[in-house]
């Protein structure tokens, strides 16, 4: 996803290996001026966050982003929750899908698109625990064929 004035701050790599991702969708994301400070230096975490839709707004739960160190009476939580900014038809449509058995959003990844913060959020279906293991198998036999293909040069 990276085009001409993007520059990616995070990735949710977890979210690849715990979920089966469907489709992609880009957002906004509503922030104070610390909190965008603080990311900027690199201090943010999507490890565990999450999505949800209520009121028919969409919310990312549990990012964290670290303080920032200059920062006084302005820095916030660092794990409050942050407003995500998408057309109301594209949440309602959202909605609907999420509605449906095993579906969640999941925030993929954090970059800057011309000055402004972005998030990647995905839905998602999660994986079984034999998915899992099918694609380590899968990831283990290609590094078998690079290294094989190496030593062939």
């Amino acid at each position: 996803m990276r085009t001409k004035g993007t520059k990616p701050i995070a990735d949710n790599r977890k979210a690849g290996h715990e979920y089966f991702i469907l489709e992609r969708y880009e957002a906004g994301i509503a922030l104070t001026g610390t909190e965008v400070k603080s990311i900027r230096q690199g201090g943010v975490n999507l490890k565990d966050s999450w999505c949800s839709i209520e009121e028919g707004e969409l919310f990312i739960k549990q990012m964290h982003i670290s303080p920032y160190e200059k920062g006084n009476i302005y820095n916030t939580d660092p794990l409050r929750v942050r407003k995500l900014l998408m057309h109301r038809a594209e949440i309602h449509r959202l909605l609907g899908k999420t509605k449906q058995e095993g579906l969640t959003l999941v925030p993929l990844s954090l970059y800057f698109k011309d000055g402004r913060v972005k998030v990647e959020v995905g839905l998602c279906k999660g994986k079984k625990l034999y998915d899992k293991r099918d694609d380590a198998a899968k990831r283990d036999a290609q590094r078998a064929i690079d290294r094989a293909m190496k030593d062939r040069r």
